[in-house]
Order: C-alpha cells, then sequence, then structure tokens
C-alpha cells in the first residue's frame, strides 16, 4: 500500500479564531498541512507548510497527536502540531498553487464551515477551549 506522512498545523490568534486554507477547486477548509519533504522533520514541514500556505511564520508550541487512516487506498499519517503565529502573513506563497484562500475562522465559522476534514472540529474545538482557558487564568 502507498503511503504518505504529513504534518499539520493548529494556529490560533489572539480573537481565538484558528487559521484555515482553502483549495480552489473545494468549498471545504481544513488547516494548513502538507507532505513531510526528504529530510525533513515533521516540525520543520509543519513551519513549512503553514507560511507556504498562509503566509504566516510560525513556531512550534507542541505535538498535540499522529492521525493514522486510510484515504482512498493511501495509508496516511498526519503529524498535529500547535503553533504560534511570528508577524504579520506575507501572502500565500504555495508552489503547488492549491490554496486559494486563508482566513482565521471563528468558533461560530468552525461549526458551519464544510470541513474537508470533519474529524479535525473536535480537535479544533478543543484547542479553542484551552486557549480560552489560558486567557481566563492569565486574566485572573
Amino acid at each position: 500500500m502507498k503511503s504518505w506522512t504529513g504534518s499539520a498545523g493548529i494556529c490560533i490568534n489572539e480573537q481565538m479564531e484558528v487559521l484555515m486554507v482553502k483549495s480552489f477547486d473545494s468549498k471545504q477548509w481544513a488547516i494548513p498541512s502538507g507532505g513531510i519533504e526528504e529530510g525533513e522533520t515533521p516540525q520543520e514541514c509543519c513551519v513549512r507548510e503553514v507560511k507556504e500556505e498562509t503566509g504566516y511564520d510560525v513556531k512550534i508550541i507542541e505535538q498535540l497527536m499522529v492521525k493514522e487512516t486510510v484515504i482512498q487506498g493511501i495509508q496516511v499519517k498526519t503529524y498535529y502540531f500547535r503553533v504560534d503565529k511570528i508577524g504579520l502573513s506575507s501572502g500565500i506563497n504555495d508552489p503547488d498553487n492549491l490554496i486559494a484562500e486563508a482566513e482565521w475562522k471563528s468558533i461560530s465559522d468552525l461549526k458551519i464551515l464544510k470541513h474537508a476534514y470533519p474529524e479535525d472540529l473536535k480537535l479544533l474545538l478543543e484547542q479553542l477551549d484551552n486557549s480560552q482557558n489560558q486567557i481566563d487564568t492569565n486574566t485572573r
């Protein structure tokens, strides 16, 4: 069976919005992600893919999980990282020319959006909840 290994970055801003991307041929949104290149660590892949697809430089906060699944007969393994953005976006610069839009999505947006990976929604909402709790803790 063919296999593919990649990384995905969950980035949440100060307004409790998640950075999401959408492809040209799709109405579905997903977090920025892509395949690990030769010689790359999952962390390096995550930072590169988020930069290419959204224009944001990010730093890894923590590894959240590894999702293993089979999609159309391909064994897929994706490393999920929590990332923080550094500075402003320099614009989408996707060498694969797949990404049409990158936008910040609120919790209410996330609940009604079409998701490319619906199973990720629970993780996104958990991360938003964690972020909100950290803010609440820091402002008490």
